[in-house]
């Protein structure tokens, strides 16, 4: 069952993205070399409860981090652990916020320093995919118009879909109806209708779109251990277009590079 919003709902959705989108800018600062994931989620953890919020993600389904902190290859789920970034990494970070009940759920990967010339079209591609779904988010479309929306900019880019992690609905839980795949036809799918929030989240790989499970139970990785990323917005759909709750993108800092031209749903 889809559970619509009201309006005062969505704004006490929005008050959880702002402080999940201060949470990844905090992050930001401190996503370079030698930082190990356990100490960024740290950072995040005592950075969202000073705010009042909760950690969605900690002890979600037994999942033991604050955050997702998922490096290179690994596409989505990563426990924060020992791992040390490197100069030339990239790490894709999402992180869930519980404010008064409402739920807000964001992602981006970052660049650790330099990277390669395929890593940066990754992320840009990725991002693109993002935004060109988040702009079908419209009362009247239909699922299939924001999965093939992802889809084509990204495989313009070069890049592949991972298929079998999806997005989802959101709301004062982490995980509603509907299912938000990264592929799909348009004109297709559930009728979006004004109340609903969507957490839209491509996740893309350099490779192939084949994946496989960690020893763990939670990191899933490219199969082919090509490069992957996760980009994420919460979005309201609303009747004056897509509402994005989670805007971290007006967080980026100046100069930052602009982006190039059916399964299970994920922890976040």
């Amino acid at each position: 069952m889809i559970i619509k919003k009201t309006p005062a709902e969505i704004d006490a959705m929005a008050r959880a993205g702002e402080v999940l989108v201060a949470t990844l800018a905090e992050l930001e600062r401190h996503v370079r070399p030698g930082v190990s994931t356990a100490e960024l989620d740290r950072i995040a953890e005592r950075f969202v409860r000073a705010r009042g919020g909760v950690p969605t993600f900690k002890g979600y389904r037994g999942f033991p981090g604050s955050i997702c902190a998922s490096p290179n290859e690994m596409v989505v789920h990563g426990i924060p652990g020992p791992y040390r970034l490197k100069g030339g990494d990239i790490i894709s970070i999402d992180v869930g916020v519980t404010l008064q009940g409402w739920v807000a759920d964001a992602a981006r990967t970052f660049a650790v320093g330099e990277i390669s010339a395929e890593a940066q079209n990754l992320l840009a591609g990725t991002e693109a995919s993002l935004l060109a779904g988040a702009a079908q988010c419209l009362a009247g479309a239909r699922m299939g118009d924001v999965s093939s929306a992802i889809q084509h900019a990204a495989e313009g880019a070069g890049l592949s879909v991972v298929r079998s992690l999806v997005g989802h609905g959101i709301g004062r839980s982490m995980h509603e109806d509907p299912q938000v795949a990264n592929y799909g036809t348009p004109g297709k799918g559930p009728l979006l209708e004004e109340g609903m929030v969507l957490a839209v989240e491509p996740m893309m790989t350099a490779g192939s779109p084949e994946v496989r499970v960690g020893e763990d139970g939670w990191a899933i990785y490219s199969r082919d251990r090509s490069l992957a990323a996760h980009f994420e917005f919460t979005v309201a759909i609303t009747g004056a277009g897509p509402r994005i709750l989670t805007p971290w993108r007006d967080r980026a800092p100046k100069g930052a590079p602009e982006p190039a031209a059916e399964g299970a749903a994920s922890v976040g």
